[in-house]
């Protein structure tokens, strides 16, 4: 199936793309959109489906879209829908006010969330959620991943997402769990 993925995010393209095998994966570019959709939901599930709807109707093929984030528990699970634009800046700047947000903080335990859509031009849509458990560090460790991944110490894994390899990563983050359990639908 040709699959158009509704994100202009090239980290999360590439592990979608090493995730769901067996299908041909678009960029939004790719098929022709480059406009961004606004995240105006209040839930992962929102927003994704936002952008999967958005996406299908302007290229008339399936499009996917994810959106997720990590959620604190010592924050009232923040910065939950808002962890890509969290400190108003970028993914550093991000790291940096989680960092000071929990300074003192003793119950660091934290999980990902991802929501995903995928939207057919015939109207019908599948969704599958996926979660990964872990704690936050005191400071990053680790060269890869992106985003939070130098702060989130995985519970499955024992070392931060940015210590882990791609495919270890993708085995038990909360995207990979999201994206098999959809692919299990198709």
């Amino acid at each position: 199936m040709k699959i158009v993925i509704a994100t202009h995010n090239q980290n999360k393209l590439r592990e979608i793309r090493e995730i769901l095998t067996g299908h041909e994966i678009l960029s939004a570019e790719e098929a022709g959109f480059s406009d961004d959709v606004e995240e105006t939901g209040t839930t992962f599930a929102e927003n994704a489906r936002l952008k999967a709807e958005a996406v299908c109707r302007a290229t008339g093929l399936p499009a996917l879209a994810d959106d997720s984030g990590l959620c604190v528990d010592a924050l009232g699970g923040a910065p939950g829908v808002f962890s890509a634009r969290y400190s108003g800046g970028g993914s550093a700047e991000n790291r940096k006010k989680l960092l000071k947000s929990l300074h003192g903080v003793e119950n660091r335990a934290a999980h990902f969330a991802c929501a995903v859509c995928l939207a057919f031009p015939d109207g019908q849509e599948m969704t599958a959620e996926g979660k990964t458990y872990g704690q936050i560090l005191t400071e990053e460790r680790g060269a890869g991943g992106f985003g939070y991944d130098s702060l989130f110490f995985s519970d499955d894994l024992g070392v931060s997402f940015a210590e882990a390899g791609e495919e270890e990563k993708n085995a038990v983050s909360h995207r990979g769990r999201a994206l098999r359990a959809l692919a299990a639908k198709l």
